[in-house]
């Protein structure tokens, strides 16, 4: 790109620092949400709540197919 280049876009390095930043986030954020460790954590809390009656079946039911599709899904590839 040279240095006319550099120079010329030097005025937008916040937005781009900013951007990347974002996607960093993101990136993390999606790899929290899909760890398979977080997912079943999720599903034996998800179970205590069941045998303690604070939600009954239907709840159950969908909430562990929302987190069974989680971890089929996967993170999505960028």
């Amino acid at each position: 790109m040279g240095l006319l280049g550099e120079l010329l876009l030097l005025p937008a390095a916040p937005l781009r620092g900013t951007a990347w930043v974002l996607r960093q986030v993101v990136a993390e954020a999606e790899r929290q949400y899909y760890d398979p460790a977080a997912v079943q954590r999720e599903l034996a809390r998800l179970n205590e709540l069941l045998e303690a009656g604070e939600i009954d079946e239907e709840e159950f039911d969908r909430r562990e197919d929302e987190l069974l599709d989680r971890l089929e899904k996967g993170p999505r590839q960028s």
